[in-house]
């Protein structure tokens, strides 16, 4: 295999894919990516057996062929190399080396077989359908916070992606049992029929990085075991998580008749600063609405006591008190795009609503916590 590649091209390919490769590998060849040069350009391929992702680069090819070579190790040399560089990379099946040439560098990397790369069949993909990317990309940040990362309950380290019978949307929804996020965008044609899928956080998280500043749509292919994701050059395929997503819709609380509305910056503000105070373990921040005005405060034995203050529309009678986790509070919160957080309470010790005034599509649960 001999050909000539842009570095800048080669280099956000080689980024796209090594994002994929763990960094600790029990089997060597998980550690390469697979480089395959043909007619239509330079392919490269990287896998941890759950999640296989390529990408094909234009390039002036010399002589085609293939290898496996160091994933992390060929994109720092790569990213080292000057900006405009043409490299060459030249692969001697005698040798087994990689030879990697810019200009007046040099790198002989040492490959492993390409016949052992490990190939993840597609398999039957039934359910097909076209994205448009600022709707994946939405459902991915607003949900993201809230995947489990708990392995015991492996069902919920991933997102739910299903399309639900009673309204004609796609609906992604997180939860680790602390905070649930519920995120929904127009219904795709030919998403109607597709399975309840838990898509994996990895998985979740890469399809991220690959759309992140991007237009355009995401070709969708979905089974009940394993989702594509294909954009331009690059086609993404995982296993999905084989498990049972819990009912969410019981933990959405019903009754939450007190409302209260507050600007969402000034609000995020104070409970960062009363959360300075509190215990490094619990997080913990309380909530006391009454009026006009709900007052934060936050106690700790070693470090004392703060309290703040932040004007609010509410429409219930007398004072209610409840406690949250500082943290998952300030998570929620940073996905609020409007100006305002609207919160649905009932008292102080069942579960909350938060809503996005300027968002109908999004909704999230806080569960309380003693304080």
């Amino acid at each position: 295999m001999k050909l000539t590649i842009e570095r800048s091209a080669l280099l956000r390919a080689l980024g796209h894919v090594q994002n994929v490769v763990e960094r600790r590998n029990t089997i060597p060849i998980l550690s390469n990516v697979q480089l395959v040069a043909d007619g239509a350009g330079l392919s490269l391929t990287a896998t941890d057996l759950d999640l296989a992702i390529v990408e094909t680069v234009p390039c002036e090819v010399q002589t085609p062929g293939g290898t496996t070579a160091p994933a992390h190790i060929l994109h720092d040399i790569v990213r080292k190399l000057p900006d405009g560089a043409q490299v060459e990379l030249d692969y001697g099946a005698e040798d087994g080396r990689l030879v990697v040439r810019a200009a007046r560098s040099k790198f002989a990397l040492s490959c492993l077989p390409r016949e052992d790369f490990p190939v993840m069949a597609d398999g039957d993909l039934p359910h097909q359908f076209v994205l448009p990317t600022p709707d994946l990309r939405r459902l991915i940040e607003k949900t993201r916070f809230a995947i489990s990362t708990e392995e015991t309950r492996y069902y919920l380290n991933g997102i739910y992606l299903h399309a639900p019978e009673d309204a004609p949307v796609l609906r992604g929804v997180a939860t680790d049992g602390h905070r649930l996020a519920h995120i929904e965008v127009p219904l795709p044609q030919g998403a109607s029929g597709m399975p309840g899928v838990i898509v994996p956080r990895k998985a979740a998280l890469e399809v991220h990085k690959l759309i992140e500043d991007g237009e355009g749509a995401v070709e969708v292919a979905l089974s009940d075991s394993k989702i594509r994701f294909a954009l331009g050059d690059i086609v993404l395929t995982s296993k999905l998580i084989d498990g049972t997503f819990p009912d969410y819709q019981r933990v959405i609380p019903a009754g939450n008749d007190k409302l209260m509305e507050v600007d969402c910056k000034s609000f995020s503000a104070a409970v960062d600063r009363v959360a300075t105070i509190s215990s490094e373990k619990s997080r913990a921040v309380k909530l006391a609405v009454n009026g006009d005005a709900v007052v934060l405060s936050a106690n700790s034995p070693e470090q004392g006591s703060g309290t703040d203050e932040v004007a609010v529309n509410y429409n219930g009678d007398g004072l209610l008190e409840i406690g949250f986790n500082a943290k998952y509070l300030l998570d929620i919160a940073g996905q609020i795009d409007g100006e305002n957080a609207c919160f649905d309470l009932s008292d102080g010790a069942s579960p909350t609503i938060i809503r996005d005034a300027a968002d109908q599509g999004a909704l999230y649960v806080l569960m309380p916590m003693r304080v």
